[in-house]
């Protein structure tokens, strides 16, 4: 049976064979697992009309389609899949607990506050512990996450809560879907006098998807117009079906700037983790946890605040977290405390890491620290291919030449105070809506202060500067000056979400509309041998303007689309128009006019966009 031919290229035959590719893998990947010269590749996805590099990541379609033409079934592996492969490879697992039922052990309920912005979430948790937050927060706005612990008797016994805070704000979506990923209860706060609103909704829909049972908080019941009941019946739209009316999710009336019914609130927290859930965990294995939030401090260096979900975190072991690896070096509490050990659903701060890892990234302790930088080292390059084959635009070559002559991208470089806010901010920043013609590209992204190799980056590539609760260092502002850089410096999120909406609007081409002027018909012609031909016109409606555009109709049908009015008479007089009803002579930028003809003028008027 012969090859098959690629675009005119031939390539070995498949006959079928399943071949695995991570997301984001190259030709030359591609080329290594059917032991093929990766320039063949190149040359046959060509001749098929797209132009790729062998070292390029290629989207999974792409891949796909080559590998049909072979008859390869080709499976791109999800980065989860990959990452069980790759710790497979070290012998290590994620998200079983190690032994038997007798090494378990009850661990506290870590419970997740969300609901819509404003609603008091934030106030809640200071009224639980004490302490303000809400103050510290731009606008009011919480823009991190943030993990507490705290003790309340229930039926005289001290039991133990992790509390969660997640932001409010629209933007964050992503930060709040991780919420409730990492927690067994959510409260979903609501504003007796405001009710149910988008984010509202949308929190609900996020611990549904987790499957965490959710407890109700009806706060604001102080305010004039609070409606608790309403609130109730609302949310019975959404499965949450209170007690009092036959189901099984329970409702607390609060007022969490009153400190009304707070212990009611964390007696029910308490009474739903042991109706629904088996909350146990085995401390006695290699710690495992997720990254709630990362920044980068100034004297401590990248700072992870990591929710231990099983085994014992210690100072002193070898962590790996996402693309960041390193050791233990302190662990500090809510209360700025260090702590020796963290246990399950203990959240703590830890310092160590060479560097930022994500929120929401997976922390594990590994034997040695070789072992925690070459699972770190893949995952990195994991990452930076699946990115690079995310935000590379497939061009073919038929629309090679519109795509050289598009110029209108706006390249952004975000840096931030912790990793969830420069993550939400990029994600709520790409789902700007604006025409195709227009494209907005992250081409850095990082956790800290702006600094000059930021600079240099944006002046390479024509780039924007976001600052985000992040200020310039050293040099870098003297040095953006010089270089012509553009640094925005924001604290409230969407108000870099509306600039960057502006500025990428003003970046499109202006849209133009015909505006008809007005007609005339041309009556009698004159020979000049300066001028050439002259149209003595009647001027049937409208107006005809000099240096206006027009266009020429014959017995009902367009002969010249577009022509202009070079010049304009009244009687002996030039003028700069003629109106409906009078007589004027006039020439056109069009030699072959006849008796009969209608000369229609039109200008073009921008716009505007929607």
């Amino acid at each position: 049976m012969r090859a098959p031919e690629v675009g005119g290229v031939r390539l070995p035959d498949g006959r079928g064979q399943v071949l695995r590719l991570a997301q984001g893998a190259s030709l030359s990947d591609f080329a290594d697992k059917i032991d093929v010269n990766p320039s063949q590749l190149v040359q046959a996805l060509f001749n098929l009309g797209e132009m790729v590099t062998a070292t390029q990541s290629v989207t999974p379609e792409t891949l796909q389609l080559l590998g049909e033409e072979m008859g390869f079934k080709v499976q791109v592996v999800s980065p989860e899949d990959e990452d069980r492969e790759l710790l497979d490879s070290f012998d290590l697992s994620f998200g079983e607990d190690e032994g038997g039922e007798d090494d378990l052990e009850i661990r506290p309920a870590v419970v997740t506050v969300m609901g819509h912005v404003d609603h008091g979430k934030t106030r809640l948790l200071d009224s639980i512990r004490s302490a303000k937050v809400g103050e510290g927060e731009a606008g009011g706005i919480t823009q991190h996450i943030g993990a507490y612990q705290i003790t309340v008797p229930v039926d005289e016994v001290d039991r133990t809560i992790t509390f969660i805070d997640t932001p409010g704000h629209e933007a964050f979506t992503a930060m709040r879907a991780r919420g409730a990923k990492s927690t067994d209860i959510a409260i979903i706060v609501v504003a007796a006098d405001d009710g149910v609103m988008p984010q509202t909704v949308e929190a609900i829909n996020h611990a549904q998807a987790a499957d965490v049972p959710i407890v109700v908080a009806v706060n604001k019941i102080d305010k004039e117009g609070a409606q608790p009941d309403k609130i109730r019946g609302q949310m019975t739209e959404y499965g949450l079906v209170p007690e009092e009316y036959g189901g099984d999710t329970m409702f607390v009336d609060i007022s969490a700037k009153q400190g009304l019914n707070i212990d009611s609130l964390l007696e029910a927290v308490v009474l739903t983790a042991d109706a629904s859930l088996d909350l146990r965990a085995n401390p006695d294995m290699d710690a495992q946890g997720v990254a709630i939030e990362a920044h980068l401090d100034r004297g401590r260096g990248p700072v992870a605040t990591v929710l231990i979900q099983r085994g014992t975190l210690r100072v002193g072991d070898s962590i790996v977290a996402g693309d960041a690896y390193g050791r233990v070096r302190r662990m500090v509490d809510e209360h700025g405390e260090d702590v020796e050990e963290a246990t399950p659903s203990r959240p703590v701060q830890v310092i160590g890491l060479t560097s930022v890892c994500g929120a929401g990234d997976t922390l594990m302790v590994v034997d040695e620290d070789r072992t925690a930088r070459q699972i770190a080292d893949k995952r990195n390059a994991r990452k930076r291919n699946a990115l690079a084959a995310r935000s590379r635009r497939r061009i073919s070559l038929e629309d090679l030449d519109s795509h050289l002559k598009e110029t209108s991208q706006l390249n952004l470089i975000i840096k931030g105070d912790n990793a969830g806010t420069v993550e939400a901010l990029e994600e709520a920043l790409m789902g700007i809506e604006i025409d195709d013609e227009v494209q907005l590209r992250v081409i850095d992204r990082g956790v800290g202060a702006v600094t000059e190799t930021n600079v240099n980056l944006a002046a390479a590539s024509d780039a924007v500067i976001i600052g985000f609760n992040v200020r310039a260092e050293g040099k870098s502002t003297e040095l953006a000056n010089r270089e012509g850089v553009d640094i925005r410096y924001y604290s409230i999120i969407y108000q870099a979400i509306d600039e960057i909406e502006s500025a990428l609007k003003g970046m499109l081409k202006p849209i133009y509309e015909e505006k008809k002027l007005g007609q005339a018909e041309i009556r009698q012609l004159f020979r000049s041998s300066k001028l050439g031909n002259i149209a003595g016109c009647m001027v049937l409606d409208g107006i005809i303007r000099r240096n206006a555009k027009a266009r020429l109709i014959r017995d009902g049908k367009v002969v010249v689309e577009e022509m202009t009015v070079s010049s304009l008479r009244r009687e002996k007089d030039d003028v700069t128009e003629v109106r409906e009803g009078f007589e004027c002579g006039l020439t056109v930028t069009y030699s072959d006019i006849k008796i009969g003809d209608v000369i229609e003028t039109y200008e073009l008027v921008e716009k505007p966009r929607d």
